[in-house]
């Protein structure tokens, strides 16, 4: 889950399109009609699934998008919204899951729109093939989809440092980004939205800890592309087969919001979704084994990336946390999305510090190499 902008969380304005606003807008700017229009969840976009219908004699009867309009501050990087487009067409050729823009009557794949209120903003506007799936944070988990994803995580990063080249990419060197994991250090200005208590007192820990252990390390790990929030809520699941498999097993059918990626490296990308797949977990502290043990089957980390994982994972706890507190002060209406990850992070990030970086990281380990095992045996 991402800010707008590269510096202050959320001090941009989220767009506030009605649902009849967003019909004529679909028809207006890509010549859809539609059959009707649902809200989804959202950060700082504002997003809506609408299905359209097909003109007469048109194969099929409906299609099904996601309406994506970008928020004021993101909309002044068309560069930027640009490049994360063609990332996702890119992946979506390589055979990932990925959505696909549908073109504007003028043959592009976004459109600069204006809201018509007092101060008129404008807003990137792009539609979206809207993808198939359950989002993780709605399946019963287990280690199988654990494993996927880090797979997943692993596969996607490689795709785009090896083979994804666009004149934009430029664009995704994003210095200051709150949400690239090299900026936990900048945490230290938002910090003030936790108050005083034992929760501050941990992530001034991991803040300081980040930044004496994992800064200096940042030369020696391998660099990339990263999508930057495979979260529970941004990878969609669906069952792998018809059978009545207990537990069923699953594979991913959709990979959502390209709006974190940015210049970083691969070990950054395992440690974010190891600490969202935490989140989904009755046994949150051996998830990040199978996470891992999927990326390595497509990656192996070097010993200094594996090093700096629990200080990652725990530096993407406090990234989430601390800015998720920080917005919700300002958008209060919007708190009860913005606190998702809060309300089992805070356990989670507190129980790996009782525990021990040596404990975690035994655990971590040793179960990724019991699926080496497996395949030797």
């Amino acid at each position: 889950m991402s800010s707008g902008n590269d510096r202050h969380p959320q001090t941009f304005t989220k767009p506030a399109l009605g649902e009849g606003e967003v019909a004529a807008l679909v028809d207006r700017v890509f010549g859809l009609k539609v059959s009707w229009v649902r809200p989804l969840p959202s950060y700082d976009d504002q997003n809506f699934h609408v299905r359209v219908s097909r003109s007469e004699g048109a194969e099929g009867g409906a299609d099904e998008y996601v309406l994506k309009i970008t928020n004021s501050e993101d909309s002044q990087k068309p560069d930027l919204i640009e490049v994360q487009t063609q990332a996702m067409m890119f992946l979506s050729a390589k055979g990932f899951p990925s959505a696909t823009p549908y073109l504007t009557k003028g043959g592009n794949i976004m459109s600069l729109e204006s809201d018509g209120g007092p101060g008129t903003k404008k807003y990137l506007v792009r539609l979206l093939t809207y993808l198939p799936g359950t989002p993780v944070a709605k399946v019963a988990t287990t280690s199988q989809v654990f494993y996927e994803v880090g797979k997943l995580a692993a596969s996607l990063d490689t795709a785009l440092a090896e083979k994804f080249h666009h004149p934009s990419v430029k664009s995704l060197h994003r210095g200051q980004f709150i949400w690239n994991l090299a900026n936990v250090p900048l945490l230290d200005q938002y910090i003030y939205a936790l108050g005083q208590n034992r929760y501050r007192e941990v992530v001034e820990q991991v803040i300081e800890q980040f930044k004496g252990k994992v800064m200096p390390k940042l030369s020696s790990f391998r660099a990339c592309i990263n999508h930057g929030d495979l979260n529970d809520h941004n990878i969609l699941v669906e069952p792998s087969s018809a059978s009545l498999e207990h537990p069923p097993q699953y594979r991913v059918s959709g990979i959502l919001d390209f709006s974190d990626m940015s210049y970083g490296y691969y070990v950054f990308e395992v440690a974010i979704a190891i600490m969202y797949m935490m989140i989904e977990s009755s046994d949150p502290l051996r998830v990040g084994g199978h996470v891992l043990a999927g990326f390595e089957s497509v990656l192996p980390l070097t010993a200094v990336e594996r090093g700096a994982l629990f200080l990652l994972v725990s530096g993407r706890f406090a990234q989430s946390l601390v800015i998720a507190a920080h917005t919700a002060l300002l958008y209060p209406d919007n708190r009860e999305y913005l606190m998702i990850t809060a309300r089992t992070g805070w356990r989670h990030l507190m129980r790996m510090f009782e525990v021990g970086q040596e404990a975690v990281e035994k655990t971590w380990f040793e179960t990724a190499a019991a699926y080496g095992h497996r395949a030797q045996a």
